[in-house]
Formats: structure tokens, sequence, C-alpha cells
């Protein structure tokens, strides 16, 4: 394979609130942290131990803005991009690295029941362009023809 691929698909939950960031006339940045978890059974003490990653997202003008609407902290959702390293420097004049996870799809993953936002039977997929669109009935449908 010639070519190269930077894709990130993650499920987590909101660590904080949606914090957007204004400029120019029009445009905005929004960035949250979303933590992922993963769980094991130590084998030695049998302990159920579990490893908290951290991200930083980082979505754009509508796509924000509709994120800081809708999402809470603790909030689940499913955050597809791309991962990117910025520099920068901090007030001594050294050289910082932050990377983040450029969000362009995204899904709410969270009920109405846990969060007054959205109904319980209805999951909403949001492209970064900023449409929603209702996703399709869930698995599992008894009105389904397939023979199998």
């Amino acid at each position: 394979m010639s070519g190269t691929l930077n894709k990130v698909m993650l499920i987590g939950h909101l660590g904080d609130e949606v914090k957007l960031h204004y400029f120019d006339d029009k445009n905005c940045v929004g960035r949250f942290p979303l933590a992922t978890n993963e769980t094991y059974t130590n084998k030695q003490t049998n302990e159920r131990v579990t490893n908290t990653e951290w991200h930083n997202v980082v979505v754009r003008n509508k796509a924000a803005e509709i994120c800081e609407k809708y999402l809470n902290k603790g909030d689940k959702v499913y955050i597809e991009g791309r991962i990117k390293t910025r520099k920068w420097q901090d007030d001594k004049g050294n050289d910082r690295y932050s990377t983040e996870i450029h969000c362009n799809e995204f899904t709410f993953l969270t009920t109405k029941n846990e969060s007054q936002n959205f109904s319980n039977d209805q999951q909403n997929k949001v492209q970064a362009s900023g449409e929603v669109n209702n996703v399709a009935e869930p698995l599992g449908n008894e009105n389904d023809d397939l023979p199998f």
C-alpha cells in the first residue's frame, strides 16, 4: 500500500463542557476533553483495573456550535477524525506540543433519560458540515424481512 491513513474513531465521555472560541466574522472552534476507558482483570490479583486515556477533541464552525448546544459533561459520544499535533511556545519561549483529535464526524450516544437533550429512541448523527441526520432504526427490529 503506497498511501497513508490518519483516522481516529473514539467512543467516550466528555470530561468537561465544550468551550467555544470565536474568531474572524463567523468562524469558531470548539474544544473538549474526551475520556476513553480500558478495563481488564489482573490475572495475578484477580482485581479489576481501569485505565483512562484523555483525548483533546477539536471541532469547527457549525459542528462546534451544535456540540456546545447539545453536549454536556459526562455525555457519551462517538468521534471520528484525525490526529494532529501542533507546536506552540510557552511563556518562557520553550517549544511545546499538543496532540489533538480534529473531529470531522460525530454521533451523540447519550439518551434523553441520561441527558435531557435527545429522545430515548433516537440518535443524531452530525457531520462537521453541521448537517443533522436521523440514524436508521436500531438493529434487531422485528419487522425485518431477512431470512436469518
